[in-house]
């Protein structure tokens, strides 16, 4: 879990796998660029909505727009390093 500036592990082998590491730094991102209340507050309204929408908790959870920047990019640990601003907007569609 990653909430500015931090991220949280569950067991500590997490901090050394680096796919879930950049999964959450891709999130701080996210934070940095929307401010951490806002995003929370737009993360939470995505998540509602996708919720009514598709009736369940993970299918919700994976359409939330932080989320699929987040799966998608994952792998890629030069992501960050290339990525725009706002590197999330255009996952909000897709």
């Amino acid at each position: 879990m990653a909430l500015f500036p931090f991220v949280l592990v569950a067991l500590e082998k997490d901090k050394y796998d680096k796919v879930l590491i950049n999964h959450e730094k891709i999130h701080l991102y996210q934070q940095l660029e929307m401010g951490i209340i806002p995003f929370y507050l737009v993360y939470l309204g995505h998540y509602l909505i996708q919720l009514i929408k598709l009736k369940k908790h993970h299918p919700a959870y994976m359409n939330i727009v932080f989320e699929k920047e987040a799966y998608q990019n994952e792998w890629n640990l030069e992501y960050l390093q290339d990525r725009k601003l706002w590197g999330f907007w255009k996952y909000w569609t897709r």
